[in-house]
């Protein structure tokens, strides 16, 4: 039976590991900016759910190592610079 501190031990590395992945190589659709559109609202960072949507001069910069393709920028984008492409 484990200890308390075991236990305790084995929670700490779960919750390190969590986001800590890649998960590009199973991603299906991926969200491509169109940048002469942006109009720069940030709706996209805002609504991301895991937070890889970050703000720049140029517009939304998208960390696609850790985007898992869900869509929500492109549906929340006002002005559709969002637009959802099949990964080859």
């Amino acid at each position: 039976m484990k200890s308390e501190e075991e236990y305790f031990e084995s929670i700490i590395t779960l919750v390190r590991e969590i986001g800590s992945e890649p998960v590009a190589h199973w991603r299906v659709m991926k969200p491509v900016v169109k940048y002469e559109l942006c109009t720069k609202c940030w709706l996209c960072v805002q609504y991301c759910p895991e937070g890889v949507i970050k703000e720049s001069d140029k517009g939304p910069v998208i960390d696609y190592r850790f985007c898992k393709g869900c869509g929500v920028c492109a549906d929340e984008c006002p002005v559709k610079a969002i637009v959802m492409i099949r990964e080859v």
